[in-house]
């Protein structure tokens, strides 16, 4: 499976785990969901992030859901939420799902941080514990608590050269996709895709001020793609 870049661009699907009732992971459900999501065109599958509920998994079920996920995707890439309290469960989820075939993986700033030099300290930490990974910054103040500025983004990105996306779920944030865009004009800061979430809410809009796509939990995920394609289509 190709790599992640700051190139890509269109609807990633973010997919909950199954379980059985008794707690187990089901994967029978996995491979459904995948389908699925490859039948209505999704360009990728995000995978243990906030929807999929990753805090309820262990180190060993977190791996035995991604390399499940990637295993079935095929075409699709593969982006593997792998936040964690600790850098070695970063790392080991990291690498065991980039070697089962996973486009990159996705980090979360932990509640904790506050100042700006708290959250590019904790990134620079990130980066190091994982390697040269492509991986996404997932700024979502609502749920994580961490305020992201344009200016704290384009500090990770142009010192983080392997962060190649932003899975922006600010609210309202329209102003910040915006001033993202205006950086990248005048130089200041590298390509980089964003793709949104929130539910879709706001995707029409979103798109006008330069986002990439969608990236959000989603029941009915080709209408996302609908208006990403009628978007980028004017």
């Amino acid at each position: 499976m190709t790599k992640l870049t700051a190139k890509a661009a269109g609807t990633f699907a973010i997919a909950p785990t199954p379980f059985h009732d008794d707690g187990r992971i089901d994967e029978k459900s996995i491979d459904k969901l995948t389908d699925f999501y490859a039948s209505v065109g999704c360009d990728g599958v995000t995978v243990l992030g906030i929807l999929g509920e990753a805090p309820k998994l262990d180190a060993a079920e977190a791996e035995q859901v991604a390399v499940r996920f990637v295993k079935r995707a095929k075409n699709m890439q593969v982006i593997v939420g792998v936040s964690a309290p600790g850098f070695a469960s970063m790392r080991s989820l990291a690498k065991a799902s980039m070697d089962a075939g996973a486009a990159g993986v996705m980090i979360a700033p932990p509640p904790s941080l506050r100042t700006d030099d708290q959250i590019t300290g904790y990134f620079k930490q990130a980066q190091e514990a994982i390697g040269d990974i492509p991986w996404v910054l997932q700024d979502y103040p609502l749920t994580l608590s961490v305020i992201f500025t344009p200016a704290v983004i384009r500090k990770i990105v142009m010192d983080r050269p392997s962060c190649v996306m932003l899975k922006h779920e600010d609210w309202p944030g329209l102003e910040k996709i915006s001033t993202l865009r205006n950086f990248q004009k005048d130089g200041s800061l590298r390509e980089l895709s964003i793709l949104v979430g929130n539910g879709g809410l706001f995707l029409d809009f979103e798109m006008e001020r330069g986002a990439d796509g969608a990236m959000t939990g989603y029941a009915f995920p080709e209408l996302l793609i609908d208006v990403v394609r009628l978007s980028k289509e004017g």
